[in-house]
Parts: structure tokens; sequence; C-alpha cells
């Protein structure tokens, strides 16, 4: 087997577990809330943590420049 032919059959097995496990999670209520409790909780946490980061790094490189 190539190195090309492993890396596209890994590709699908991995792709077939996300479908699966999506597949479960959408058709199931209790797992449907809790993962769209986690991606809410998820987003509330990194979207305003990248935010302040580009906040802090754009004042950083917008600071004087001594030689």
């Amino acid at each position: 087997m190539t190195d090309a032919n492993a890396r596209t059959a890994a590709n699908v097995v991995l792709a077939s577990a996300g479908v699966a496990a999506a597949y479960v999670i959408l058709t199931r209520p209790p797992l449907r809330r809790l993962a769209f409790s986690v991606v809410r909780y998820w987003l509330g946490a990194s979207v305003p943590v990248f935010l302040l980061n580009q906040a802090r790094q754009a004042w950083v490189e917008s600071g004087s420049r001594h030689a």
C-alpha cells in the first residue's frame, strides 16, 4: 500500500466515523442537547479570548519602536 492510498483509507475511515457520530448525536435528543450546549459554551469562551488576544497583539504592534 502506498502512502497516498494509506492516507486515503485513513481519511475515509475518519469521515465514516464522523458521519456515524453525527447521526447518533442528531437522532438522540439528550445527546443533541448536550452537543449544542457544549458548542454554545465553547463559542462563549473561545471567541472572546481570541478577540482579546487580537486586541492585545494589535496594541503591542502599534507601540513606538526605539532603535
